[in-house]
C-alpha cells in the first residue's frame, strides 16, 4: 500500500518536472511546416488525434506524448488554452487528478496568461476528468 502511494508521487513528480524543466522547448519562436491531411489520413481519425490547430500547440502536444513515459497514449491542444489527453491503463484513477494538475501548470508555462481547460481521457477516449485552471486565482476547479 505504501510502495503504490510512493509510485504515484514519484509518477507525478516526475512528469511535473519533465514538463516544468523543458517546457521552454516546446515554446520556440521557429515556425515548421505540418503536412496537411488528406482524406485517407482522416480515416485514422479516431485511432490518432490531431495533436494542435497551431504549430505550437502541434509542439505541445507532441512534447507531452514523447516525454509521459508511456502514461498518455495521444493528446491534443486547441486555441491554445484546451489540452486533451488520453492516458494510457499505466495510469491508475487515483492518479488522474494529479497528472491533470502537472499537466495543467506544464500548459500553464507554455500558453501563459489565460484561462486553460486539461480534458483528461481514458484509455477508451471516454472522458474521465475535466480540470479547468483560473490564471487569476491560479486554482484548478476539477470536474468528472
Amino acid at each position: 500500500m505504501k510502495l503504490n502511494k510512493i509510485r504515484r508521487i514519484l509518477t507525478a513528480t516526475l512528469l511535473a518536472l519533465m514538463i516544468t524543466v523543458t517546457a521552454t522547448a516546446c515554446s520556440s519562436s521557429s515556425t515548421a511546416t505540418l503536412p496537411n491531411p488528406t482524406l485517407d489520413s482522416r480515416s485514422n481519425a479516431y485511432t490518432q488525434l490531431e495533436r494542435g490547430d497551431s504549430v505550437a500547440g502541434q509542439k505541445f502536444g507532441d512534447w507531452v506524448v514523447s516525454t509521459s513515459q508511456g502514461l498518455v497514449k495521444d493528446s491534443f491542444v486547441r486555441d491554445n488554452n484546451k489540452l486533451g489527453v488520453v492516458i494510457s491503463d499505466k495510469v491508475k484513477p487515483e492518479e488522474v487528478k494529479t497528472l491533470a494538475k502537472a499537466l495543467a501548470m506544464g500548459f500553464h508555462q507554455n500558453f501563459p496568461d489565460q484561462d486553460l481547460t486539461i480534458l483528461m481521457y481514458a484509455p477508451d477516449k471516454e472522458r474521465i476528468l475535466t480540470a479547468k485552471y483560473d490564471v487569476q486565482s491560479n486554482n484548478i476547479e476539477y470536474q468528472g
